[in-house]
């Protein structure tokens, strides 16, 4: 049945279609501008990350992170040293062994017994083999003198030095200092590229410095670190003057007598010794500070030989216990145990006891550092001496004398002759109770090494500083003339000596001074 539609109705549906469909278009419109809003957005936003992850094109002005500039400088000095020598031969005892066997019974029984070659004939005897051995060195001066370590070169009868741009040439030995483990080589040529010595005095703890030389052989390497401590000594008492600037820059074998450079492009110091557990780097490697290399190197260049000086006396660190019972204001310096008699510290007034607290205006912190000092003062200078005794500041004055490890066993009493066969190569003093309880020893009699000539026989033996000779050939010596004596009455014969290390009594060998 068809209804009749009221024309309102009509009207009002014809203006509900026309609603809808202007709502359906602002609805596209609406629609069409958000989706342009959010592409706009997500553009925009494109846009934003490309810009901030284009890297930059520019260099920042002195913004290179290198130390190619001092390598350039400083590498071109820096060379290796091959040398080789003849190998020592020491006999070995028999232990059953096939070899040693047959050189028994070739001794006792003739050739017969030994190596044979071809159709039974004997082999001639093979000669000595050659030890060769691989360090490096630094060129110093234009005209070719080179500073390594003594260890480098000791024994050698070939030495040769490989420069940077593939030049070899064959080396002099100028000289060699064993106290102070440097030595001078001296090339012939031109062009050659040395670096400019620094001042080791200015090193600070925390400076960077670079490692040049060669280790293991590989060929010339740069390692970069630290300046770690100054003044370090790693073999106290063996006669040797140590002054170390200790680094973390690598070291390996191989680096001995290389360069250590300050970022100036400077020489600081001569690599020399590394502290490991394992034979290799472990950040712990020390370097003659280039002062001392050179003191060394202007005596070597114009006498041959290096001279110190030496006071005559033997100290100890102040420690805080003993600062406090001396009633000093602080611990520091180094208090006498003992003086030599005749000696320079004598002659001057020291008496044990004193407490040294500077040295020509220089702090004393401790024994290296005043022996250092000392050695370094040329011999004949007069030097002021500070000292407190009794709780009171002195100021002495003493003048040097050169120091001469071979005068002892002489007791300090006089130069010694060179060709004395009964030079032993230590200086000593006698024991006192004072003296015994700070070595720790329960000797009673005897006489304590206080120094050790590092080419003496002494040395060669391994006597230290320190040590309480006891007896010479089980006869008590409480003197430096019973020593003297017992001595001379054995210069061709080895001398048996018993010595308390520490409260320790061992017996040591000393062989002649013609064996």
């Amino acid at each position: 049945m068809n209804v009749p539609i009221d024309p309102g109705q009509r009207a009002a549906r014809a203006g509900a279609r026309a609603g809808i469909a202007l709502f359906a278009a602002a609805l596209l419109v609406s629609g069409a501008a958000w989706h342009g809003f959010a592409a706009d957005t997500q553009s925009a936003a494109k846009v934003a990350s490309a810009t901030t992850t284009t890297p930059i094109t520019h260099a920042i002005a002195g913004g290179r992170d290198s130390y190619a500039d001092i390598v350039n400088v400083a590498a071109p000095a820096v060379v290796t040293v091959r040398v080789a020598g003849k190998a020592r031969v020491s006999p070995t005892g028999f232990d059953g062994d096939s070899d040693d066997q047959e050189d028994l019974m070739r001794r006792f029984f003739g050739d017969q017994f030994g190596p044979r070659g071809p159709r039974g004939m004997p082999q001639m005897p093979q000669r000595a083999p050659r030890q060769r051995g691989l360090g490096s060195g630094v060129m110093v001066t234009t005209d070719g003198y080179i500073l390594t370590n003594n260890h480098v070169v000791e024994g050698a009868d070939d030495i040769k030095v490989d420069l940077t741009d593939n030049r070899t040439l064959t080396a002099k030995l100028v000289g060699t200092d064993k106290a102070s483990d440097l030595a001078l080589l001296k090339v012939t040529g031109s062009d050659f590229k040395p670096i400019a010595l620094g001042n080791s005095d200015n090193v600070q703890v925390g400076d960077v410095v670079l490692a040049v030389g060669n280790p293991m052989g590989i060929g010339q390497t740069v390692t970069m670190g630290i300046i770690s401590a100054k003044g370090r000594s790693t073999g106290p008492g063996d006669g040797s003057y140590e002054d170390f600037l200790q680094t973390d820059a690598p070291i390996n074998h191989g680096n001995s007598g290389g360069a250590l450079v300050n970022t100036k492009g400077e020489l600081v110091g001569i690599n020399s010794q590394i502290l490991s557990n394992t034979d290799g780097n472990i950040g712990i490697g020390f370097s003659i500070p280039v002062n001392m290399a050179k003191s060394v190197m202007d005596q070597l260049r114009t006498k041959g030989k290096v001279t110190r000086s030496q006071l005559g006396v033997t100290v100890q660190q102040v420690t805080s216990d003993i600062a406090q019972n001396l009633g000093l204001k602080h611990a520091g310096g180094a208090i006498v145990s003992s003086v030599t008699p005749g000696s320079a510290a004598d002659k001057a007034g020291v008496k044990q006891g004193d407490v040294i607290e500077s040295f020509n205006g220089q702090p004393v912190q401790d024994f290296n550092s005043l022996r250092n000092r000392v050695a370094a003062t040329a011999p004949g200078t007069t030097a002021d001496l500070a000292i407190v005794r009794d709780g009171a500041e002195k100021h002495l004055s003493v003048k040097l004398e050169e120091a001469n490890p071979s005068k002892t066993a002489r007791g300090g009493d006089g130069e010694p002759d060179s060709n004395d066969k009964a030079a032993l190569g230590v200086s000593v003093a006698p024991l006192t109770p004072e003296l015994a309880s700070r070595l720790g020893t329960k000797s009673a009699e005897g006489l304590v090494v206080q120094n050790v000539d590092p080419d003496g026989r002494a040395a060669d033996a391994g006597i230290r500083s320190g040590d309480v000779i006891e007896s010479v050939n089980r006869q008590p010596v409480k003197s430096v003339e019973d020593l003297r004596s017992a001595l001379k009455r054995n210069a061709d014969r080895p001398v048996l000596l018993l010595i308390n290390r520490q409260g320790s009594n061992i017996f040591v060998t000393v062989k002649p001074a013609n064996g």
